[in-house]
């Protein structure tokens, strides 16, 4: 799904472009929503309050690239075809299917795909909606080149809507992941009026933004908080709250403090330390398993870089693989709220098969051995002089390693990094900047021409149940868009074009997994850990939070709604209600997005009261 702060889609633009991680103080927030209109407890609605570290960027899908921008898009808009909260599979049938697409098939060559949409739905300024709308949202994003969600469309060719319920979509191969293409469903009403360039750069689709899902974005105060209402005409049925308001937070401890007074019902991204007073009656603590992953990054740009050339040697990376302790990581860095990490998709996250995820051989697992790590720079040609590591003209080797300042795990794991790599003898500077910052400097140009100015940097990145798009960041034609480290190989880039067309699903498997072990044996990344999403949330006055996978998924930042739509106080004489509607209550609303690595993990969630506050 996302970058870990990355975002799922748009061009590298990210690959990792910052995290807005701001929030107002409390009486700056309480001042902004008090002019906003906060709603009065007399109407009877709901309030659900939720809080992040990361706001969104942008509210417009093609520009936007940060999970929090995905977990608004997924509450306003809907995806063609969705996805089961509990086993992550895609049913059929009216009664089963959470996408607006309830039944589908190909033909026998896979190049004609038949989509059967639901009638009566309706947009969320009462227009109806159509198949048109579909064809036009498929066909916007491929005659505009649409960057976010490019990769997604390729293979299509063109979208056509024969009558109001029918989508068919034409390929020019057959599509692998065609059931799996998470981009809005826009409408065609509003966008048409929309130009390409105008939605790829300026375009802020302000609220009220017009949707056809649970709830609506009605009013957004940048750095500050987002306000949805629901639907109440929602096809699956209304919410069971009223409204839901993200905030942001600047200090997690500031976070979980409100949750523990019940100026919160949930959070993510708790501060690891009170995990376990999080964790208390009336709260709940959880580690969520996830697609998410932190490595770190190496610039493997052969083109005109700024990086130190050293990097661009396989032999290279591959013993700097040996001087990285993946388990001291996770159970120092992260304080054991993470597993070493080894492919770019995931471990322990898929129960059903496939399980895209590789795991190398005991044979093929880099350990940490930093012996070892040394005496493979010497056989590459990087031997030790006097103490210093030397390149192959004998200049001693100066590497600059990169953590980010919105993260405490990429710092602490830098400084792991630093300490190993100084005992190669390699000569590292380590210092800690912004996201941006960062993203400025992989995507530097020189006279108009990429020229990446980095050697290392830590990050991460959420992935999709599909593995396509993780495995498309690392494409060659990613270089300056999704790929943040520049690294190419023309038999990956021949795999990941079969995978893409290769409809059985055991063989498909197999050549996924081949791209893993070669991402693994060639190192443009070292992928340290498997964060996990901690979150937080009230179970004493609150009941319908649904997890993702069911059983050890989050209740947030997954890639279902169902906890939005079913989340409910139990009582109002439980507690559930009762809250003042008034700007300070407002206030309290807060949900952290862990970036974690690599993609970057983006959680989020916002500041509500633990009473469920009733306009009314």
């Amino acid at each position: 799904m996302h970058r870990t702060t990355r975002s799922l889609r748009c061009r590298l633009f990210l690959t990792a472009l910052a995290v807005t991680l701001c929030a107002g103080l409390a009486c700056g927030v309480a001042s902004a929503l008090a002019t906003s209109g906060s709603p009065s407890p007399s109407t009877g609605r709901t309030i659900l309050r939720l809080g992040w570290t990361v706001d969104p960027d942008s509210l417009n899908p093609f520009i936007g690239f940060l999970q929090s921008s995905y977990e608004v898009w997924a509450l306003n808009y809907d995806y063609l075809v969705g996805v089961d909260a509990a086993d992550l599979s895609r049913p059929q049938g009216l009664d089963k299917a959470t996408g607006l697409a309830y039944q589908w098939s190909h033909t026998p060559d896979g190049l004609v795909w038949t989509f059967k949409v639901r009638s009566g739905v309706k947009w969320q300024d009462g227009q109806a909606f159509t198949a048109r709308d579909v064809a036009f949202t498929y066909n916007y994003v491929i005659k505009g080149n649409m960057g976010n969600f490019t990769s997604y469309t390729q293979f299509i060719t063109r979208v056509t809507a024969p009558d109001a319920t029918t989508v068919k979509m034409y390929c020019s191969k057959p599509k692998a992941n065609m059931l799996s293409l998470a981009i809005p469903i826009l409408p065609e009403h509003i966008w048409s009026k929309v130009s390409y360039k105008a939605a790829a750069a300026s375009f802020q689709n302000d609220p009220p933004i017009v949707g056809t899902g649970p709830f609506q974005v009605v009013e957004r105060k940048k750095d500050e908080y987002v306000r949805l209402v629901a639907n109440k005409s929602y096809w699956r049925g209304a919410p069971r709250v009223g409204q839901v308001i993200f905030q942001n937070y600047q200090n997690t401890d500031t976070m979980a403090q409100d949750l523990k007074t019940g100026n919160l019902q949930a959070a993510v991204g708790i501060p690891q330390a009170q995990f376990g007073e999080l964790g208390k009656a009336p709260l709940t603590s959880i580690k969520g398993a996830n697609l998410s992953f932190d490595q770190l990054a190496f610039n493997c740009y052969a083109g005109p870089s700024l990086g130190n050339r050293v990097l661009t040697d396989p032999k290279f990376r591959q013993a700097l693989s040996w001087a990285v302790d993946r388990q001291r990581i996770s159970d120092i860095a992260y304080n054991g709220f993470s597993a070493p990490g080894t492919s770019v998709i995931s471990g322990g996250y898929y129960e059903s098969p496939p399980d895209w995820h590789w795991e190398p051989t005991a044979a093929q697992k880099y350990g940490f051995d930093l012996a070892k790590a040394g005496q493979m720079l010497t056989a590459a040609g990087y031997p030790l002089v006097n103490g210093k590591r030397v390149d192959k003209q004998g200049k001693p080797i100066t590497l600059r390693l990169w953590a980010r300042t919105q993260s405490d795990q990429s710092q602490s794991s830098g400084r792991f990094i630093t300490g190993w790599f100084r005992q190669l003898g390699l000569g590292i500077t380590f210092s800690v900047i912004d996201e941006n910052t960062i993203t400025d400097h992989i995507l530097n140009t020189v006279k108009g021409k990429l020229t990446p100015d980095y050697d290392m940097f830590l990050w991460g990145w959420v992935g999709e149940i599909d593995p396509n798009f993780i495995l498309s960041v690392f494409l060659t034609s990613q270089i300056g868009s999704w790929s943040d480290c520049g690294w190419s190989d023309p038999q990956y880039d021949r795999m990941f074009a079969e995978q893409q067309t290769t409809l059985d699903v055991n063989k498909r498997l197999q050549l996924v997994r081949a791209m893993q072990q070669t991402l693994y044996e060639q190192s443009p990344y070292i992928v340290l850990v498997y964060p996990k999403d901690i979150e937080s949330y009230n179970t004493g006055s609150w009941t319908g939070w649904v997890r993702s996978p069911a059983g050890r998924g989050g209740v947030f930042y997954t890639t279902a709604v169902d906890t939005y739509l079913y989340v409910h106080p139990k009582s109002t004489a439980e507690g559930g209600g009762g809250g003042k509607s008034n700007a300070t209550a407002w206030i309290a609303v807060a949900v952290v997005a862990v970036i974690g690595a690599g993609f970057v993990v983006w959680i989020g969630r916002r500041r509500g009261r633990r009473q469920a506050e009733t306009e009314g």
